[in-house]
């Protein structure tokens, strides 16, 4: 259980990071910074959440982990 929360620590400092480096201001239509905000939001988490369990299968099927 311990090793699945590293992962997720780890994952989600590498997708804030990357995602720092996305400009998302020209997909949304101007003074729409709530639902800017919420689906940048969403989307982080729905990122690390895909990205921590694809790491996890990956090592439990490999039996690495």
């Amino acid at each position: 259980m311990i090793g699945k929360l590293l992962v997720y620590i780890v994952v989600t400092i590498l997708v804030i990071w990357s995602m720092d480096a996305v400009n998302i201001n020209q997909i949304f239509k101007k003074n729409h910074i709530v639902q800017a905000r919420v689906f940048y939001f969403l989307l982080g988490i729905s990122l690390i959440y895909l990205v921590t369990n694809f790491i996890m299968d990956l090592f439990l099927s490999s039996k690495i982990f």
